[in-house]
């Protein structure tokens, strides 16, 4: 009789043993879908964001600069094939701040410490920044003119401070 109990006790141990591995390989078959979809869902982005590059046509770039307000990524205007201008920052990144927005300066370049919206020189505003990190995308209003407005700055309304900007160049 204790044979019995002993042999019983020892199949319902296995038989549990058993039952909680095959959850365990459950849930992590059920992970290891969730990161495909993943996956999958940053391929299909990256995807878009390529089809999106390719149709449209790149004009001007530049790269960020900026001391003060540490400031890096790369600045660049594509013009979509209906003709619409989109600046877009990619690998963005620059300081947290208030009342921060993307403008477009009639400048050659602008410094940590330009102070350049004060003697009048002429801004076209693309619009409050979207985050202080990552890839963004700004439309340029029509009839902007990239011959004159040369400069993407990352400016602090608030402040009066530059804290980045990129010179763009001819691509």
């Amino acid at each position: 009789m204790v044979r019995t109990v002993k042999t019983g006790l020892v199949i319902a141990v296995l038989a549990v043993a058993f039952s909680l591995q095959a959850r365990l390989h459950a849930q992590d078959d059920m992970k290891q879908d969730g990161m495909k979809q993943d996956e999958m869902k940053h391929d299909k982005m990256q995807d878009d964001k390529m089809t999106h590059e390719s149709m449209a046509k790149t004009l001007f770039t530049g790269k960020f600069h900026g001391k003060v307000h540490a400031t890096s990524g790369r600045a660049t205007v594509y013009q979509e094939a209906d003709g619409k201008l989109v600046l877009r920052l990619t690998n963005f990144k620059t300081s947290n701040g208030p009342d921060v927005h993307v403008i477009l300066v009639a400048t050659k370049d602008a410094g940590d410490d330009a102070n350049f919206l004060k003697n009048n020189t002429e801004r076209v505003e693309l619009g409050k920044l979207k985050g202080n990190e990552g890839d963004q995308n700004y439309e340029i209003p029509a009839g902007t003119d990239l011959a004159k407005f040369r400069t993407v700055s990352v400016y602090c309304e608030r402040f009066n401070a530059n804290f980045g900007a990129a010179p763009l160049e001819k691509f």
